[in-house]
């Protein structure tokens, strides 16, 4: 729902500014509900029913992956706003020349860990990762680069993403003796964590991934979120950023639409927020460049360069379709019951 508003937001703005070269953008919207199948069904619906320009979305990785033939045999533009890689990534994964995603990539999130943790002296870990596909998402990363960063791993659990005890897991990890335990989950499952460590009485920090920056983790966590520590957008943390950052002001913008709508009342600003912003943003910018047809329009997506959006700053290679890298990301903590810079 929240990507569904920002969504509107930005089509609404863009079409009282004028539209694109005078046309007005129209916004047709769909519940997934989750579901990839049902995903893939509306994927097919928007391409071949209503004759969509663009398709921007899903917000899930499962979910996206059950898009990318569909979207590829349509040789339709998508923009997706999901954390995992594997929707940009080629080869056994499949082919991803139409897809594109405004969120950083996995691997983005996992080197700005990695650097902090190095930088803290926190070098032999715990993991704990969901069973889902953004869950090993986040695992395969971590297994590639921790010898890059001297990060050793020395226990690992996996969970579902809908489980409410994660005690077996922590207890495990607990008795491997890391100096840090790190949790690769979107949704209620982080809180849960965070919950379980401090009941369980575990003294060690813990430290969440890119997904959750959100003040939904602190409200479901309470107390037991306190100090934990994450990468996030800047986003998060925007009125901390030094004037001289390109994207404050970008921010600050957003922010201030967001909560003149309202929004931030039902669903607090968090690190997902500006995805399908940036996503619209720089399909619009294509579009007004190229106009319409789908295989110039793909290939202007493809050359964006130096777009400074909310979650970062795009440069969009054939390579690589997200064009985010460390720089866009941040640590954050949570202290006194908000996210603020870590230290």
């Amino acid at each position: 729902t929240p990507t569904k508003l920002v969504a509107e937001m930005v089509v609404e703005k863009l079409n009282e500014e004028g539209g694109i070269n005078g046309q007005k953008l129209e916004l047709i919207i769909a519940d997934t509900e989750a579901n990839p199948a049902k995903t893939a069904s509306i994927a097919k619906k928007f391409i071949y029913k209503d004759g969509v320009v663009a398709i921007i979305g899903p917000t899930l990785t499962d979910a996206g992956m059950n898009v990318k033939k569909v979207v590829d045999k349509g040789q339709t533009p998508t923009f997706m706003t999901v954390g995992g890689d594997p929707v940009i990534m080629g080869g056994k994964f499949g082919s991803y020349k139409y897809v594109f995603k405004s969120p950083q990539r996995s691997s983005i999130a996992v080197k700005r860990l990695f650097i902090y943790l190095k930088e803290k002296g926190l070098t032999k870990v715990a993991l704990l990762s969901a069973a889902d596909g953004f869950g090993k998402d986040g695992a395969r990363w971590m297994d590639k680069l921790a010898s890059e960063y001297g990060i050793e791993i020395i226990a690992r659990e996996s969970f579902g993403t809908r489980d409410t005890d994660m005690t077996a897991q922590l207890t495990k990890v607990k008795n491997a003796r890391p100096q840090a335990i790190i949790a690769w989950t979107i949704g209620p499952a982080g809180s849960i964590i965070a919950k379980n460590k401090v009941q369980l009485g575990i003294d060690l920090p813990l430290f969440q991934c890119h997904g959750l920056p959100d003040p939904k983790y602190i409200e479901l966590a309470g107390a037991a979120s306190e100090g934990d520590r994450m990468p996030a957008t800047k986003l998060m943390v925007v009125n901390e950023l030094p004037d001289s950052d390109p994207q404050k002001a970008v921010i600050q913008a957003f922010v201030k639409l967001y909560t003149e709508k309202g929004y931030d009342k039902q669903f607090p600003i968090n690190t997902h927020s500006g995805y399908a912003w940036d996503a619209i943003m720089m399909v619009a910018g294509a579009i007004k460049k190229v106009g319409t047809e789908k295989e110039a329009l793909r290939n202007e997506i493809e050359a964006t360069k130096n777009y400074v959006g909310i979650s970062g700053t795009y440069n969009i290679t054939a390579e690589d379709h997200n064009g985010l890298d460390v720089d866009s990301m941040v640590m954050v903590e949570v202290k006194d019951g908000t996210f603020t810079l870590a230290k």
